[in-house]
């Protein structure tokens, strides 16, 4: 069973803040502070992304990571955006994602609360819910548009490079170099007698996140500017995948090729959803075992512990009715090893209940349903196709990986951007229907989107100006 000081935060007694960190994070914290907004973004990310998550500050008992002192940092320079909501704040408005978000980090604060009644526990689903909600309005706020999104996607290029060497490094010598910043360990681990590097994430996390951001990178390269920074990107990501050594990420790498691979069949995904669907049902029914089962059978290293997933699942799903209310405080109960909830769905479910779940999945429901639209309104320019495409690509990359691993926050960190990136580049492709139209002459079918990223509603030029 987990035990409890680790689930409320435990952690460390004192600071653990080695002086290269401290001067790296007051750096960063002046740059997010007073440069440009896209010498902030990069900042932010790099800082965020190659900092261990460890390195804490202890005051009165309190834990600020220098994550979180970094999301505090952000949250001030956005507080003090003095220009419209849908040109600082929130660049493109409040849309669809941005609801779900506050939904689900708002209900995971309410029901982990409700779930223990305990002062303890309740600071730490506040400190849960300020990286979680926190960290998204950072990164959301610095990245208004389309060349924002190309710097954020180059600073993720950049980290992957950093870390990519470094765990490449750590296969070679056996040492982590991350380890000397303090707040991880410098030597390595070792399974079955393969190594699996860690870097500053630790190896599945890593992995996740590497497998993932492919995709984000194929479509950097479509810019010439930015050519050298999605090959670093892509050795860095590729290397990262192979150093850790872990199934969950060549599951993640295999999410973001299959996604690719479905470019050529892009105008035929509703039948090949529904057809996986069916597939799915028919196997429920024949297989001797649930259809959930398959997790099982998944082992792309030959040292992964892939029944567990497939035991955590099953045992989530017996036991709907104890957690579905309010969370399950006796999970670990269940059976071997069930208390380490390695699978991101499974981890919200058990600890935050059945509404927060269902925001959570909404999250990339949405997501997928802007994805969706703006790419059926570009049909044609396959340059802004192909830049939905791997969106939607990452997005998926990040749903197979989470069924392999729990997301904590430094790599919800990771997947924010993906999520910004998806909000910025729909609205502009709705802004940009609307020029279309307007340079045209249409008066009576005005495109503007219904905050979903859809463009449903037809309006009248006049109506449309004057909003």
């Amino acid at each position: 069973m987990e035990p409890e000081h680790i689930r409320f935060g435990g952690g460390a007694a004192e600071t653990i803040l080695s002086p290269l960190v401290a001067v790296w994070m007051l750096i960063a914290i002046v740059t997010i502070l007073a440069v440009p907004r896209k010498h902030a973004l990069t900042t932010f990310l790099l800082a965020v992304l190659n900092i261990p998550a460890d390195q804490v500050v202890v005051l009165g008992g309190l834990h600020f990571t220098v994550l979180r002192i970094l999301i505090i940092a952000g949250l001030v320079r956005r507080l003090s955006f003095s220009g419209s909501a849908s040109r600082g704040k929130f660049p493109g408005g409040f849309n669809g994602i941005d609801l779900v978000v506050v939904l689900w980090t708002l209900s995971a604060l309410t029901i982990s609360s409700l779930q223990w009644m305990r002062m303890d526990a309740f600071i730490h689903n506040l400190a849960d819910f300020l990286d979680a909600l926190g960290g998204y309005l950072v990164v959301r706020s610095l990245i208004p548009d389309g060349e924002a999104m190309k710097r954020a996607v180059k600073a993720l290029a950049v980290a992957c490079a950093i870390q990519g060497i470094v765990m490449v490094n750590e296969q070679v010598s056996h040492v982590n170099l991350f380890g000397y910043l303090g707040g991880t360990w410098t030597g390595v681990t070792i399974r079955d007698g393969h190594i699996r590097a860690q870097g500053v994430m630790g190896c599945l996390y890593a992995g996740a996140f590497s497998g993932s951001v492919i995709p984000l990178f194929l479509w950097l390269w479509t810019d010439r500017k930015f050519r050298i920074a999605a090959y670093a990107g892509l050795a860095g990501a590729l290397a990262m995948v192979a150093a850790s050594y872990s199934s969950t990420s060549w599951l993640a790498l295999s999410g973001s090729l299959v996604g690719l691979a479905f470019w050529p069949l892009r105008k035929q995904m509703r039948a090949i959803r529904w057809g996986l669907a069916l597939t799915l049902i028919v196997l429920h029914l024949i297989m001797k075992a649930p259809v959930w089962a398959l997790i099982a059978r998944v082992d792309l290293t030959g040292s992964s512990s892939s029944y567990q997933r497939y035991a955590l699942v099953d045992a989530t799903i017996r036991h709907f009715s104890d957690w579905w209310l309010l969370g399950c405080k006796n999970f670990g109960d269940w059976g071997w090893d069930m208390w380490d909830t390695c699978n991101q769905f499974v981890d919200v479910a058990l600890k935050e209940g059945l509404l927060t779940l269902v925001f959570y999945i909404m999250i990339f429901t949405r997501s997928f349903g802007m994805i969706g639209n703006a790419r059926k309104a570009v049909t044609g320019d396959r340059k802004k196709e192909w830049l939905f495409w791997c969106l939607g690509a990452s997005l998926f990359a990040n749903i197979v990986a989470s069924f392999g691993i729990n997301y904590p926050a430094p790599l919800m960190m990771t997947m924010f951007p993906l999520l910004a990136c998806i909000s910025v580049s729909t609205f502009e492709t709705g802004q940009a229907r609307a020029r279309g139209a307007e340079a045209s002459g249409d008066r009576l079918a005005m495109p503007v989107t219904d905050g979903e990223g859809n463009w449903p509603v037809l309006q009248e030029q006049d109506q449309y100006t004057a909003k």
